[in-house]
């Protein structure tokens, strides 16, 4: 079987480092498109740190959690251990043989306890503190949460990413005890988390978008294209490093960057056709709005001769559905609007020709 192994992100990794090489201070929110790289570099950096850091892994793709329970299922990784009555004890017990995990360890009779108490939240973030606390005596931790948007709108008691948050900032800002990395690709999540004055001096922002053109090309030569296969690549594909992962295991790789193509054009197609039989609804903060066509087309249209447009003039409710569909990127840190990938631009140009004729 064909690996793809892992390329470049020297810069981001340079940047993740120094931030790790300093004292815990903000929460650093990884953020790009969608498919950039953001987990696969993440993932490499954790197999390469040095033995100095602990880190903690939670992914929360693919995840259905709609309370408190859910969430501590995936937040915790538990150890079937008996006879364990604190945290002091458990940390020591384990750090000589603590490596990469996916989840925060806790022997299963204190979870059980978190999840028996009514305030799970506070005992949650008591236990974690206290972990992290004994782990920092010899390691430092670092707390990274992958699709971190999953919990947004998760409602208990008040907004559960609020006291998220609020814990981030202690463990950050106030006590200097762990480095916390929240990671997405939802900009609408990242937009609101840009606009939270409670994170306003507690926070920064990485971005890890697709490749350039140099860095694309020496990433497909390695894996044997020919000058002309590069071309057609990064006319098709641009950048984005899942789609040029499909043409390196693709036998016809012209054919294969075509056919993605033509299926961009359907789904677009469909979206279009759509919209004249029904409005879809869009909640901003509380509110609903219908997205009307002719709007999502106006922004559409305006991609027919550039890569990039700013946010000025354009309708929000068909803004955060072509956000949320996947077809646009929004970036709240340079106030530019991009398309996801290279192969929505040429899918947008061809199909807006169609609308105008």
């Amino acid at each position: 079987m064909k690996r793809i192994a892992f390329h470049d992100r020297e810069r981001e990794i340079k940047e993740i480092m120094n931030i790790l090489d300093s004292e815990p201070s903000l929460i650093t929110f990884v953020y790009g498109p969608i498919n950039s790289g953001k987990t696969t570099l993440i993932s490499h950096l954790i197999k390469e740190l040095p033995d100095e850091y602990a880190p903690f892994y939670v992914n929360l793709r693919g995840r259905f959690i709609v309370d408190y329970e859910d969430f501590l299922n995936v937040l915790f990784e538990i150890d079937e251990i008996s006879g364990v009555n604190n945290v002091t004890e458990y940390s020591k017990s384990i750090l000589k043989d603590l490596g990469a995990v996916s989840g925060i360890p806790i022997p299963i009779n204190l979870f059980e306890q978190i999840f028996e108490k009514k305030d799970k939240s506070k005992d949650m973030f008591k236990y974690i503190e206290q972990f992290f606390m004994q782990i920092s005596k010899t390691r430092t931790p670092i707390l990274i949460i992958d699709e971190l948007q999953v919990v947004g709108d998760l409602k208990i008691d008040g907004l559960l990413m609020y006291k998220l948050f609020n814990f981030f900032i202690r463990l950050t800002k106030e006590l200097h005890l762990c480095h916390v990395f929240g990671v997405s690709s939802d900009s609408l999540f990242i937009e609101k988390v840009y606009s939270e004055a409670m994170l306003d001096g507690r926070c920064r922002y990485l971005l890890v978008d697709d490749f350039d053109s140099v860095t694309a090309a020496v990433f497909l030569e390695e894996h044997g294209f020919t000058e002309a296969e590069k071309a057609v690549a990064w006319e098709y594909c641009g950048g984005k490093p899942v789609n040029l992962i499909e043409m390196i295991y693709a036998d016809n790789r012209e054919r294969i960057a075509k056919d993605m193509l033509k299926t961009r054009i359907t789904q677009l197609k469909d979206l279009l056709d759509y919209l004249d039989y029904t409005k879809p609804r869009i909640m901003i903060g509380d509110d609903e709005y219908m997205v009307e066509k002719e709007d999502i087309v106006d922004i559409l249209n305006r991609f027919v001769d550039t890569e990039y447009i700013d946010d000025k003039g354009l309708n929000r409710p068909a803004k955060h559905l072509l956000i949320k569909d996947n077809i646009l990127f929004f970036d709240p840190h340079t106030g530019v609007i991009k398309l996801q990938s290279r192969m929505n631009l040429l899918a947008i140009q061809e199909v807006m020709k169609d609308e105008k004729n």
